[in-house]
């Protein structure tokens, strides 16, 4: 007999002028019943499978926000600043060269395929070594050596078969 699991993930974040964004996500997934009683460890799997992809989706959507916010704030400032030849009506835009670029689609997917294979908290991850809270507010650079990280700690835990110091 199935049985009903609810998962849900909610993140609330603050905003310049009192104001705040908030995204969430809740999965009702089926179960076998039989998985609590006889195979606790492959329902506790099925339950945090569930949690990070509802924890991806909660990011993503704070990132598509937080983009769509910032190209907004971008817009409103290069009009109101009278800039000849930078409108966003025209289709042209100021390039600043002196900002680091950000980290690729390709980098932002091999990190989150690398932490999700190695169950790493990416939230917490970028925010403690980066201080940072989006995979896209990463630069190039950032990302590469992420990736190489990543990849270092997978090499030796698939080599050990228990898990590896992270620094």
């Amino acid at each position: 007999m199935p049985m009903k699991l609810n998962v849900g993930l909610a993140r609330k974040a603050g905003l310049p002028n009192y104001g705040s964004i908030a995204a969430s996500c809740y999965l009702e997934v089926e179960l076998e019943q039989s998985l609590l009683f006889n195979d606790l460890e492959t329902f506790h799997k099925k339950v945090e499978h569930a949690y990070v992809a509802c924890r991806k989706a909660v990011q993503d959507e704070l990132a598509r926000s937080d983009t769509g916010r910032s190209l907004e704030n971008q817009d409103q400032a290069s009009t109101t600043s009278g800039e000849s030849g930078a409108s966003p009506a025209n289709g042209w835009h100021q390039v600043d060269r002196s900002a680091p670029r950000l980290a690729t689609s390709r980098q932002v997917g091999a990190i989150e395929r690398m932490a999700l294979r190695q169950r790493v908290d990416l939230f917490d991850l970028l925010q403690s070594r980066f201080e940072k809270e989006h995979l896209r507010d990463l630069s190039r650079s950032e990302a590469s050596r992420l990736i190489d990280e990543l990849a270092t700690v997978g090499a030796c835990e698939t080599a050990n078969e228990e898990p590896c110091a992270r620094t």
